[in-house]
């Protein structure tokens, strides 16, 4: 008898265990999930799984905007 591991053949979570959502952007700086994705995601369909994890790449450079440092926080006070 061969000592197998069940395993789903489902779309695994794209989380990292960063999970801090971003204040203006509303999605998660780890997986770039918004919190409704992130909610429903073990009850979502493969194919509605695959449709977010094809869009997630598109939302990384959302996370990338530079908040303007020294030069932002001197023009603020």
């Amino acid at each position: 008898m061969k000592d197998e591991v069940w395993q789903r053949q489902e779309i695994e979570s794209p989380c990292i265990r960063i999970c801090v959502v971003h204040p203006q952007e509303r999605i998660c700086t780890g997986c770039l999930r918004t919190l409704d994705e992130i909610g429903g995601w073990s009850k979502m369909s493969s194919d509605e799984r695959a449709a977010i994890m094809a869009e997630l790449p598109s939302r990384a450079p959302r996370l990338q905007k530079r908040r303007g440092g020294r030069a932002a926080r001197l023009e603020r006070g």
